[in-house]
């Protein structure tokens, strides 16, 4: 079981990707936004197998060629390094 994030120093990087807190829970999002729809959702699958590997699995949503990600660790309580990480991989993927 993954435990809750203690240093938040770990999101700073992810900020300034563009992620940010969410204001109802202890969460980051981000949008991402694709060139089409294949775009969107050929990354969303190579992100689903990331995810998968983590066994860490993001909240998305797809709309066209946007997809809107937040990210949280039900199990901790909130966000872990699983999201820390699983973030950088999306943030890569989406190049």
């Amino acid at each position: 079981m993954a435990e809750k994030l203690t240093d938040r120093a770990a999101l700073e990087p992810l900020f300034a990707t563009g992620w940010t807190l969410t204001d109802d829970r202890d969460a980051i999002t981000k949008t991402f936004i694709f060139a089409n729809f294949v775009d969107a959702f050929g990354w969303m699958s190579r992100a689903a197998l990331w995810a998968e590997k983590l066994g860490h699995h993001p909240e998305w949503f797809n709309v066209y060629k946007t997809v809107e990600v937040t990210l949280t660790t039900h199990d901790a309580g909130g966000l872990s390094e699983l999201d820390v990480k699983l973030a950088q991989k999306m943030d890569a993927l989406a190049g």
